[in-house]
């Protein structure tokens, strides 16, 4: 199989505009999260695929590979986009917000296509238990629930499941915004259209539940940091 990296990287940012661009350590946000994914040596080929031409710019000035495209609601639209013409057969969709991600769970994703000899699932992406309350409480942190075999059921920015029966411990768990898509599995969903769950949550990977399509949870002991607001970036600069 040929296996490619794209990080979608938009400029402007509902809750925290221009946060790629930010400094973090010596470098820029998205230029740290493409060159640790680069450093993994797991793909083929590494693509920041971005609407934006200060980013594109800021990559392509610092030796990387970047596609321009068009405006889109979500990013995979935006990669499906990018890689309809690369030949290719998996897609890694890095989070351009997750600069700190590790080779383990990379490989992890990568593992699930290796082993699906019946080519059934769709999509793989990352899961990490909660424990805090106010992290599973937090609308900024996307929980999934997945059935016996690590199928997502279903993601929310609301906390699921209800704890009800206070008698019985529950588990929740943080999707982390990583995802390995089938290529022809991505350009279908960035056919189809939106439903109300996905446009109601504003979770992209609604949209491939909606339609019926297989995603594999991994679950991940990865702590990292997701850029979404200023403090979020106080935390990963004190990482560096």
């Amino acid at each position: 199989m040929k296996i490619i990296a794209v990080i979608p990287a938009r400029y402007e940012a509902s809750r925290f505009p221009a946060k790629l661009m930010q400094i973090l350590g010596e470098k820029t946000v998205i230029t740290t999260t493409y060159q640790n994914v680069v450093e993994t040596g797991l793909f083929d080929e590494v693509f920041v695929a971005t609407d934006s031409e200060i980013i594109f710019d800021e990559i392509v000035n610092n030796g990387g590979k970047a596609v321009m495209t068009g405006q889109h609601e979500t990013g995979s639209d935006r990669i499906a986009e990018a890689v309809q013409n690369i030949d290719c057969d998996i897609v890694i969709n890095v989070q351009g917000d997750e600069p700190f991600l590790k080779l383990e769970p990379l490989q992890q994703l990568i593992e699930v296509f290796q082993e699906d000899d019946n080519q059934e699932i769709s999509l793989a992406s990352l899961k990490i238990k909660l424990t805090e309350k106010e992290e599973i409480e937090n609308p900024n942190n996307v929980k999934v629930i997945t059935d016996n075999n690590g199928f997502a059921l279903y993601f929310s920015r609301s906390v699921i499941p209800f704890h009800r029966e206070i008698s019985y411990d529950v588990n929740y768990f943080k999707h982390i915004g990583v995802y390995a898509f089938r290529k022809h599995a991505l350009l279908q969903f960035s056919k189809l259209e939106m439903k109300p769950l996905e446009i109601s949550e504003k979770i992209e990977c609604i949209r491939y539940l909606e339609y019926g399509m297989k995603i594999k949870l991994i679950e991940t002991n990865f702590i990292g940091v997701g850029i979404d607001t200023p403090e979020d970036l106080e935390k990963a600069r004190k990482l560096i």
